[in-house]
């Protein structure tokens, strides 16, 4: 354990020096009145409808518990720099947000607080969803309850596959391609494109269920990239004949947007697969579109999807640890989870605060809600940057037609596994 402690301890001094600015984030102390304890909770950006709604919950909190008071900090940029610096440093944080993708590397270097002691039958820990909960034990210990949770689903525009001829949504990969020419036939006199039938995100985060589908792995159990097998590579083929050879697909850059969910809402394609975090963007930003949801697409017979988590967990060096579960319990507890998923923001991972929302009959999200049931949870092991950034560079390099697909990837696979290797030494 102590050697995996100094192993953490090296590669966070190592970023601490290019974060250090972001050290002056803290907002001032807030002056508790005698006998109260305030917990400083940490969290990154996002919309200002969803920052007005946890603002709301923790104020709920604290009436409830008036001797405890919440300082609420968001960590804009470099979220995993600053926390990593912060959690070896002076300026120690109680609670904090921390995705799945994440967390088996600072849930193996003892720097976060088991939780198991905290929980009691009253909480109803069997109440979560398994899926989502498993992704934050490591060696039989809860280390973080998670808050919410997204799948993936197939978006499409209602208007333009009216005017394709399309009645419904694609239910295999097949058909979508079918359907992705048809809606990319619109074509000018100078042979621009002015809709792609599909956008396409060509990062790893997306790409996992693909693999899966012919009998891949992103990772192996001992988290060393396998995403050059032949069997990885015929899920990623998909993506880039339909991009090269078919035509009719587009990336954000390919039509002057900054994501999937901003090309879909502009009508530049007819199709994307996005999670739930798209439909409050989309509803508020574009509310004259007419779309619909529907289950990816299936390929090789085989239903897939993403699962993308982020829980709540304690800092084991907190010096208010009791205070900090009782916070905790409340966001992740059926009041506080009730609250934080009544307006559809987020969708709840407790089980019996999903059923009392009914988002599984929400005609947009049950297809989200369904993808609980078959999807590929987004943990990768310890070292998630080094698999996540040289895949996203080889894999954008095929994209471009710069290099083949095995040339590319199995360079990615070969360079990541090299530089876990040296974390190790």
């Amino acid at each position: 354990m102590k050697t995996k402690m100094l192993s953490f301890v090296l590669i966070t001094i190592a970023i601490a020096l290019g974060v250090i600015g972001c050290q002056g984030q803290f907002a001032p102390e807030i002056s508790a009145t005698p006998g109260t304890t305030t917990i400083k909770l940490s969290g990154w950006g996002s919309s200002s409808t969803e920052q007005q709604l946890l603002k709301e919950v923790l104020q709920e909190f604290e009436e409830k518990h008036h001797n405890i008071k919440v300082k609420y900090e968001v960590i804009s940029d470099q979220y995993m720099d600053v926390l990593k610096t912060r959690l070896i440093g002076d300026a120690a944080l109680d609670v904090f947000f921390l995705d799945a993708l994440e967390a088996p590397f600072l849930m193996s270097q003892n720097v976060l607080e088991p939780l198991n002691a905290y929980i009691d039958k009253e909480f109803e820990i069997e109440d979560f969803e398994e899926s989502l909960l498993s992704s934050f034990i490591y060696q039989n210990q809860i280390y973080g309850l998670p808050k919410d949770y997204s799948t993936l689903a197939l978006f499409y525009n209602k208007k333009i596959f009216a005017n394709s001829g399309l009645n419904t949504p694609p239910d295999t990969w097949e058909k979508l391609r079918l359907y992705a020419k048809q809606i990319t036939q619109d074509i000018d006199k100078d042979g621009r494109v002015d809709i792609y039938g599909f956008g396409e995100s060509p990062e790893l985060a997306r790409q996992g269920y693909k693999i899966k589908a012919f009998g891949g792995k992103i990772v192996n159990d001992q988290g060393y990239p396998t995403f050059a097998s032949p069997a990885a590579l015929k899920g990623l083929k998909l993506v880039v004949d339909q991009y090269h050879q078919d035509k009719s697909s587009a990336q954000k850059t390919d039509v002057g947007t900054s994501s999937g969910s901003e090309m879909f809402g502009q009508g530049k394609v007819g199709m994307v697969i996005e999670g739930n975090w798209a439909i409050p963007y989309l509803q508020e930003t574009f509310p004259n579109l007419e779309f619909a949801t529907a289950p990816v697409p299936s390929i090789e017979k085989k239903p897939g999807t993403m699962i993308f988590s982020v829980a709540y967990v304690i800092n084991k060096q907190s010096q208010h640890k009791n205070a900090a579960w009782k916070l905790i319990s409340y966001l992740t507890g059926k009041e506080g989870m009730k609250k934080w998923a009544s307006k559809g923001l987020a969708l709840s991972t407790r089980d019996s605060v999903a059923k009392e929302l009914g988002y599984d009959k929400d005609i947009l999200r049950n297809p989200l809600v369904a993808g609980l049931n078959y999807g590929t949870p987004w943990q990768i092991g310890k070292y998630p940057g080094i698999v996540v950034d040289n895949f996203n560079n080889q894999f954008t390099s095929t994209m471009l037609g710069e290099q083949s697909l095995e040339q590319a990837i199995s360079k990615a696979e070969l360079s990541a596994n090299r530089q876990i290797e040296a974390m190790k030494y």
